[in-house]
């Protein structure tokens, strides 16, 4: 039986307070193909009522029992991955390759990386006399988007339970399937009653009410700028620990000494990735101001091979967008660029022509974008780039570091030392040398308006704990 209808509280599934429903869209056919229900603050007072009964004796579990756990949800997880896959696929829109190699993947990739830092994790230290622990926060919210669901829910819930916290999660109310089955993972994992509890619902109705409840210790939130500032100031009435991922505008420069063509190719690939809808896409890219044209021919050929269509064939390299409001603030954007005098390379507004529906956007380069306009300042969450010139290491890392961002940086060279002083001065939480694998085990965070705290493996983990010094503890 489906629990699309239902929220998971206290290891039961239950029917909201007051029954409210939602359409899900598939956004490669602009049509609702199921309903989830939505919360209101009677759900979320049960939730946080649940969590809050549970927190004493979970906090007082063994490692080895919390590693227990976390292998169990792994161990299932693993057995519904394909389900998880086709979920992600069809509620955002992700090519269905790309859903099982890169978002399901996330999600398994993090549990494991938890797992292992938590098998490594000390939790007590003695200095002198004294005897310093670490001791789990509290009852969590944990409030998710919808771009990656389940690397931030895994980002988020793994390390929590790590710490021998109970959570509240919302996922997001436009992806919130793969939650509803990652809740499912939990319950068929034998999480203790009331540890894990997941509440769906709008962020005015739900995600604020966790803010603002003062039973919550602690809020994990990943979203946008603008409602993390919203998170951050309801939080603030009660006083509690607030984490926060947001938004970026990422810059990748392409210095003089780096292999020119693989660069750029790589880096539009990189900023396309996911439909460009991610907060650490490196967006901006710059490149020597002599080579700006060759960089722009590289860039066009790289754009115009990304084959945009249906995310249920295993051709697609990209699917739409999530939805209709992302789709025209992406179309405002594109225009905008036109309008300010940004040369259009390849794309531009509208559909791809061999699409009449759906929420999908044509790979677009821009060049000759100038510092300043808005194509360059805002986050545009979709398959466009922009191509800046820069005249010498100093003027790349000034045109870089000029942004209320900071949540991702990207360096290209052919020589190793060089790229390491630029990536010293560049003001961002995660810097990438070269287009490295991802790392589960760096520290993901941002600086400035990108957010605080930090997620993966330990550095997640040190987030949920509170730090106690028992002083005269003794030799």
């Amino acid at each position: 039986m489906s629990n699309h209808l239902n929220f998971f509280i206290e290891g039961k599934w239950v029917a909201p307070v007051v029954p409210a429903t939602l359409d899900v869209i598939d956004p490669s056919t602009e049509e609702a193909y199921t309903k989830i229900s939505v919360g209101s603050k009677a759900d979320v007072d049960r939730a946080v009522a649940a969590a809050k009964a549970a927190f004493p004796a979970f906090s007082q579990t063994s490692k080895a029992e919390r590693l227990k756990l976390l292998k169990r949800i792994l161990e299932v997880y693993n057995e519904r991955y394909e389900d998880i896959a086709q979920a992600v696929s069809q509620e955002m829109g992700a090519p269905i390759t790309w859903a099982r190699e890169a978002q399901a993947w996330a999600g398994r990739a993090h549990m494991e990386a938890t797992i292992k830092a938590l098998e490594d994790y000390e939790f007590s230290e003695k200095r002198g006399t004294t005897m310093v622990v670490k001791e789990p926060i509290g009852v969590c919210a944990l409030i998710t988007p919808w771009n990656w669901p389940l690397n931030q829910i895994v980002c988020k819930v793994a390390p929590a339970i790590a710490a021998g916290c109970t959570v509240v999660l919302k996922p997001s109310e436009i992806a919130p399937i793969s939650g509803i089955i990652f809740s499912e993972v939990m319950e068929a994992a034998g999480t203790p009653n009331g540890v894990y509890n997941m509440v769906n619902g709008t962020g005015p109705d739900v995600g604020q009410v966790m803010a603002g409840h003062p039973d919550v210790d602690m809020v994990s939130f990943t979203g946008s700028t603008r409602a993390g500032i919203i998170v951050a100031k309801t939080a603030a009435e009660t006083v509690k620990r607030v984490a926060q991922e947001l938004g970026g505008k990422s810059p990748n420069i392409v210095l003089a000494d780096a292999d020119f063509e693989k660069a750029v190719r790589k880096g539009v690939n990189a900023c396309f990735g996911n439909s460009g809808q991610s907060c650490d896409a490196p967006t901006r890219m710059l490149v020597p101001a002599a080579r700006h044209d060759e960089a722009l021919t590289i860039a066009k050929k790289a754009a115009e091979a990304h084959k945009v269509g249906d995310p249920r064939s295993e051709e697609t390299k990209l699917g739409p967008v999530v939805s209709n409001i992302q789709f025209d603030k992406i179309q405002r954007l594109i225009e905008a660029g036109i309008a300010e005098g940004a040369t259009l390379v390849t794309g531009g507004p509208g559909r791809p022509e061999h699409l009449n529906r759906g929420y999908y956007v044509r790979p677009t380069v821009f060049g000759h974008v100038k510092p300043g306009m808005t194509i360059e300042k805002e986050e545009i969450f979709g398959p466009v780039l922009s191509v800046i010139s820069y005249d010498d290491d100093d003027d790349a890392v000034k045109i870089a570091n000029d942004t209320v961002y900071g949540l991702a940086a990207y360096v290209q060279s052919g020589d190793i030392d060089h790229a390491r002083k630029v990536a010293g001065r560049l003001r961002a939480g995660q810097v990438s040398i070269n287009y490295p694998e991802w790392d589960t085990f760096a520290p993901f965070g941002g600086y400035k308006q990108s957010g605080n705290g930090r997620e993966y493996a330990d550095w997640a983990i040190h987030d949920f704990l509170e730090i106690k010094g028992i002083i005269g503890y003794g030799a």
